[in-house]
């Protein structure tokens, strides 16, 4: 009768433990927070913009875009990737659709002369392309410049 007893407490400690260690996989992915990456795009070439947008894509892919949080800054010459005319505008407009946060500089929007209706529906925009990425390094995103 004792062996009995002792076989069935082992056993439902057993159970508890595999349970345990079931569910904690699913809590640490919960408590993990997003990842951040921020890149920069300030060159005119077409090249670097492609390599910028498949590294973004790689990164929501590798990491699952629900994990992490992206956003590129374009300013000087590579605002070019943001303008209605764009090579890259499809991918551009794939990337806003995948979660990514794209936004323009104004200051290098102004030293151009262009208007938002001269750029890319759906972007955002900050001040100062450069700023923000300081801020984002301030507040701890990953910083990828292609």
């Amino acid at each position: 009768m004792k062996s009995a007893f002792r076989f069935s407490r082992l056993l439902a400690a057993f159970a508890a433990l595999v349970l345990a260690l079931c569910a904690a996989p699913a809590a640490w992915a919960q408590a993990a927070p997003k990842a951040k990456v921020v890149f920069q795009v300030s060159d005119a070439d077409p090249a670097k913009w492609n390599l910028t947008l498949n590294n973004v894509k790689n990164v929501q892919a590798d990491l699952g875009a629900a994990n992490v949080e992206i956003e590129v800054v374009a300013y000087g010459p590579g605002i070019g990737i943001l303008k209605a005319e764009s090579v890259a505008g499809n991918r551009v407009r794939d990337a806003i659709g995948s979660g990514v946060a794209v936004m323009a500089c104004e200051n290098t929007m102004q030293n151009q002369k262009l208007a938002k209706d001269d750029m890319l529906p759906g972007i955002g925009y900050v001040p100062a392309g450069v700023v923000e990425l300081i801020k984002r390094q301030q507040q701890g995103w990953a910083y990828i410049r292609p």
